[in-house]
C-alpha cells in the first residue's frame, strides 16, 4: 500500500509543534506570546520581572505572576523615572530641562527575544527586557535602549550594520556598610586579601574560584556567552570579555551581566562594583568597546578593501571618533567619579590619538586579519550605561563616515605624555555635549536636554558632600 500523503494542515501543525519545542529548550528568548507561555510553563515559572534600563543603566520595572504576564496586561511607568538622578532625586527645571506637566505614563513593551530565567532567585522566576513606548504606542526617543536602536537604524539606512564586542572590568571588594570608610579587597580562598600586580594571573582568578563558577553557571542559565575572564591589574579586579555581535544584543548582555555579577558576589558575602575608580591609587575600571561595520548585503567588513588594505570608511570612522567623542564623553564617563579614572600616570588614555596595537591611545587598532579589522575605544568607564556608551561611540564613528572626516596620523609612541585632550570634569563634559549640533542631530535635543539636566542635578548633590581631602588640608590650614 502506498504511503498516505500528509495534509498541509498536519505539516503546518507539526512545524508549529517543533517551533514550540525548540523555544522551550532555548535558555534565552522566544518569538511569540504562545511560545512564551509554553516556555514559562515548562520551567514552572511563578513570577516575571519586566525590567528596563534607566539613564544610569539601573534595572527598573515591575514584577508580576506569570499568568498575568501572558494575558496581554498593559504595563506602565511614570515618565519622571527618566528624569531622576542616581541618588533618586529630581533636579529643578531649567529652560531646557523640563518635566512632563502631567507626568504621564510610558509603556513597558516586553522584548520576548530577551526572556530568560533569574537563576539566583529561590522561587522560579523569569526576566524580560522591555522597550519603552508612549501611552499611545509612539516612540520615546530619550530612553537608552531606544536611543541605541536609533543609532543602529542610522547605520542600516546607509546599508551598514555595526558590530561590537565590549570588555567589562570590575572590582570585588569587602562589604562596606559605612560609605565614609574606603573600600578594600576581600579575602580569597587563601584567607588573605589579594594584592595588586596580578594582571592575567590565573592564581588571582583562582582565589575566587567558587564565585567565578557561580558567574559561569548563572550566565549559562541565562544564555549569556562569556568569551574570556581574566584578572586585571588592580587587587581583585576582574575583566569579562564578550563575543562580538549586534550592539543592542551586546548592550542587553552587559546590562544583565552587571546584575548577574553583583548577585553572585553577594551570595559570597562580598560586593562587585563597576565604579570607574573605586579605590584610591589603584587602576580604574573600563568598558573597552571593539567596533567594526559590515555591509548589510555582502556581510563583509567595510573597514577593509578587497585587497585587504584599510578602507576610507575605516579612516573616516576614526576621524569621527577623534572629533566627536570628547563632546560625547559624558555618555561614557557619566559621574564625578568617572573623571578620577581619567587622570595622568594611570592606564586610562587622556588623549584622542589612535594607533596600531598601541594601548596608550584612546582608539587602538588591534592586530587582526582584514576581515576582522576593528577599532577599540578605550575611553568608556565600566560605570557607563552600556546602551548610552555604545550609542555614543557608534554615533561618533557614523558622523565621521558621513562627514568624511580624516584622522590624524597614527601614533607609534606613548600617547599619554602630552596635553590632556578630554574634558576634566562632569560639568565641562555636559557643556560639550549640549553645544555640539551634530550630536543633537543623531541623539535628538530631547535626549540631550534630559540627560544634561540629570547630570547637572547629580553634580549639585555631589557638591553638598564634604570630602576627607577638604577636612585634611583645609580644616587647619586656611
Amino acid at each position: 500500500m502506498a504511503d498516505k500523503k500528509k495534509s498541509p494542515r498536519a505539516t503546518s501543525s507539526n512545524a508549529s509543534s517543533q517551533a514550540v519545542k525548540a523555544a522551550i529548550e532555548s535558555p534565552r528568548g522566544v518569538k511569540s506570546w504562545a511560545e512564551a507561555a509554553a516556555w514559562l510553563r515548562a520551567r514552572g515559572i511563578e513570577d516575571v520581572e519586566c525590567i528596563t534600563p534607566d539613564l544610569a543603566g539601573v534595572p527598573r520595572g515591575k514584577m508580576m505572576p506569570s499568568s498575568k504576564f501572558t494575558s496581554n496586561t498593559s504595563l506602565a511607568l511614570p515618565s519622571a523615572l527618566y528624569r531622576h538622578t542616581i541618588s533618586g532625586e529630581y533636579p529643578d527645571e531649567t529652560e531646557n530641562f523640563r518635566y512632563d506637566s502631567r507626568d504621564s505614563d510610558i509603556k513597558l513593551v516586553p522584548d520576548l527575544s530577551t526572556l530568560t530565567v533569574v537563576p539566583w532567585e529561590t522561587d522560579p522566576t523569569a526576566q524580560v527586557i522591555c522597550d519603552i513606548a508612549g501611552s499611545s504606542g509612539d516612540k520615546v526617543t530619550y530612553t537608552p535602549r531606544n536611543l541605541l536602536k536609533h543609532i543602529v537604524e542610522l547605520y542600516a539606512a546607509q546599508g551598514w550594520r555595526p558590530v561590537v564586542a565590549p570588555e567589562i572590568e570590575f572590582y570585588l571588594v569587602a562589604k562596606n556598610a559605612d560609605p565614609d570608610y574606603p573600600l578594600h579587597p576581600p579575602s580569597g580562598r587563601s584567607g588573605r586579601s589579594i594584592v595588586g600586580g596580578q594582571a592575567y594571573s590565573i592564581a588571582g582568578v583562582n582565589e575566587f574560584d567558587e564565585l567565578v563558577d557561580d558567574i559561569y553557571h548563572y550566565s549559562e542559565k541565562q544564555g549569556l556567552e562569556i568569551d574570556t575572564l581574566i584578572h586585571e591589574e588592580g587587587p581583585a579586579q576582574l575583566e569579562i570579555n564578550l563575543r562580538h555581535g549586534d550592539p543592542v544584543e551586546l548592550a542587553d548582555q552587559v546590562f544583565l551581566f552587571k546584575r548577574t555579577i553583583r548577585e553572585a558576589a553577594l551570595n559570597h558575602g562580598i560586593y562587585a562594583t563597576f565604579m570607574a575608580k573605586p579605590m584610591q591609587g589603584q587602576a580604574g575600571s573600563a568598558m573597552h568597546i571593539h567596533q567594526s561595520v559590515v555591509d548589510l548585503k555582502t556581510g563583509k567588513n567595510i573597514f577593509s578593501k578587497p585587497d585587504g588594505e584599510a578602507s576610507e570608511a575605516f579612516f573616516h570612522f576614526i576621524g569621527g571618533m577623534q572629533r566627536y567623542i570628547p563632546r560625547a564623553m559624558v555618555m561614557m564617563a557619566p559621574y564625578v567619579n568617572s573623571y578620577r579614572r581619567l587622570t595622568p600616570d594611570m592606564a586610562a588614555p587622556l588623549n584622542t590619538a589612535w594607533g596600531y596595537d598601541n594601548r596608550t591611545t584612546a582608539f587602538r587598532v588591534p592586530v587582526s586579519e582584514p576581515a576582522a579589522r576593528r577599532v577599540e575605544n578605550r575611553l568608556p568607564g565600566s560605570d557607563a550605561n552600556p546602551y548610552l556608551a555604545l550609542a555614543a561611540s557608534l554615533a561618533c564613528g557614523y558622523l565621521g563616515m558621513m562627514q568624511k572626516l580624516s584622522p590624524t596620523e597614527p601614533t607609534a609612541e606613548t600617547a599619554n605624555e602630552g596635553a590632556i585632550e578630554l574634558p576634566r570634569g562632569l560639568l565641562e563634559a555636559v557643556s560639550l555635549l549640549e553645544s555640539e549640533p551634530s550630536l543633537h542631530d543623531v541623539f535628538t535635543s530631547e535626549f540631550i536636554h534630559i540627560f544634561a539636566g540629570v547630570k547637572r542635578g547629580e553634580f549639585e548633590t555631589f557638591m553638598q558632600v564634604i570630602s576627607p581631602w577638604e577636612r585634611e588640608f583645609l580644616l587647619l590650614n586656611v
